[in-house]
């Protein structure tokens, strides 16, 4: 809203003055017949008119987005700009006319007083003014509109020092100054004309600003989780880059993690352009230090099963895979043993055909039905049994004992506490005889989990 009230307010200003000088050096030349003078005040005329379109343009330009303008309005500063490029060819084809048609016919030089000294002069200081704040206001806006009036403003001002030499060329006796002065300034609005509509054509046909890619994709890639940029593309519209990417990342990650790197992704082109509009496609590709194990849970994710307790042997040169198939329950055993044969197949075809591969198939576990905490005396029991378990081996401080009672049997929850130096693998065995000695002594318990951790400091 601040930025809004900038350029407008910038713009309105512009108005004022504009229409104040370009009356006066209309007058003053009209009154002493410079035709110098009277360029310049048409070329501020125009400058008049564009200032007027640009006000009115920044008013809608930084509108949001909307159903029928899906990347916003941001294109009518670069249109506007190409009209106004087009009236400054008009006025400084029609300058040159008048201006060859004087020095052809050698009319006579215009009434040089003090007056029209003193009016470009102030025309000069107002314009450097303007052109000053309209130039800043752009700046940090980033409306090409509000650069386009900026660069016309200081093109006034030279336009000024034309008008000026002329004047005095003319006081010297030299009667074609006049003309000669209004030719440079037709000159000069052509060539502003000719830079305007360059830097417009650019950005109406989408050409990326100077060194946008670059920046785009060095701020992309620093992202961690991004391998690779496989394609980028920018352009402006209004203050407004419009960033498209297809970053490659890891198949391996999950889709909480993609979306990480994403929001990390526009984090990093705002800090590094600002105001921007990022398109993030995410194409999962294969490392190369993916592990055996991960590639065939991709496999798997990839089929939508559900696989566990994926192990992996190499066996003088041969691979032994041994998966965890966990389907519905109720699914017929030749339904079954087909899903299973498709997972066989999909890794063969990962890891060529001599490596052998055994689907272990069981059902689904289905959630827990809601239970009910098991009473105090039951729950001394389970953890009295646990501490006995434990007793002698490398897992002891049985604590945090939970027992629930449900439909499909007794769920024991238990905390211990195990030598911090010891392997995970280690623990997970010790552990693990305790729970199958736990479910041997009480077959009602239907599940026993566990969660090991190191002494108290």
């Amino acid at each position: 809203m601040t930025s809004q009230h900038n350029k407008t307010s910038v713009a309105a200003i512009s108005i004022f003055a504009s229409g104040g000088m370009a009356a006066a050096k209309f007058a003053v030349g009209i009154a002493i017949g410079s035709l110098a003078l009277i360029s310049e005040a048409l070329h501020s005329s125009v400058d008049l008119i564009a200032t007027i379109i640009t006000w009115a343009v920044v008013r809608v330009s930084d509108k949001p987005a909307d159903e029928e303008h899906h990347y916003g309005h941001g294109k009518l500063e670069s249109i506007s700009a190409l009209g106004v490029t087009a009236l400054l060819y008009v006025l400084a084809g029609g300058i040159l006319v008048e201006a060859y048609s004087r020095l052809r016919e050698g009319t006579p030089p215009p009434t040089i007083s003090a007056v029209p000294f003193v009016v470009l002069v102030i025309d000069i200081l107002v314009n450097l003014w303007r052109a000053r704040a309209l130039h800043r206001a752009a700046r940090e806006t980033r409306s090409q509109a509000l650069a386009a009036d900026a660069l016309h403003f200081a093109s006034d001002v030279l336009g000024s020092f034309a008008v000026i030499i002329g004047l005095i060329l003319a006081a010297l006796g030299f009667w074609w100054g006049d003309a000669a002065a209004a030719a440079a300034v037709a000159v000069m609005i052509a060539l502003l004309g000719l830079r305007m509509a360059g830097s417009t054509v650019q950005t109406l046909v989408d050409r990326a600003p100077e060194g946008a890619h670059e920046k785009a994709t060095a701020a992309i890639r620093s992202v961690a989780g991004v391998i690779d940029i496989e394609r980028l593309r920018v352009r402006m519209v209004g203050a407004t880059t419009f960033i498209d990417t297809i970053a490659k990342v890891p198949r391996t990650y999950p889709i909480d993690r993609v979306e990480e790197i994403k929001r990390k992704a526009h984090a990093a082109v705002d800090k590094a352009f600002g105001d921007t509009d990022l398109s993030f496609t995410a194409v999962p590709v294969a490392r190369d230090n993916e592990t055996v194990r991960d590639r065939i849970m991709v496999i798997a994710h990839n089929s939508g099963l559900a696989v566990h307790h994926v192990t992996v042997h190499d066996l003088g040169g041969k691979l032994i895979v041994s998966i965890d198939l966990e389907v519905d329950a109720g699914m017929r055993l030749d339904a079954a043993h087909d899903v299973a044969n498709t997972l066989e197949r999909k890794i063969k075809e990962e890891f060529g055909e001599d490596v052998e591969v055994d689907v272990h198939i069981e059902p689904l576990e289905p959630e827990l039905p809601f239970g009910v905490d098991a009473t105090p005396e039951r729950v001394r029991t389970i953890a009295d049994a646990l501490t006995e378990y434990a007793a002698g081996g490398e897992i002891h401080d049985i604590h945090n004992v939970r027992v629930r009672n449900t439909d499909a049997g007794e769920i024991v929850n238990f905390h211990c506490r195990a030598t911090p130096s010891m392997s995970v693998i280690k623990v997970h065995e010790h552990v693990d005889a305790i729970e199958r000695a736990l479910r041997r002594a009480f077959p009602s318990v239907k599940r026993v989990i566990s969660h090991a951790e190191p002494p108290r400091a």
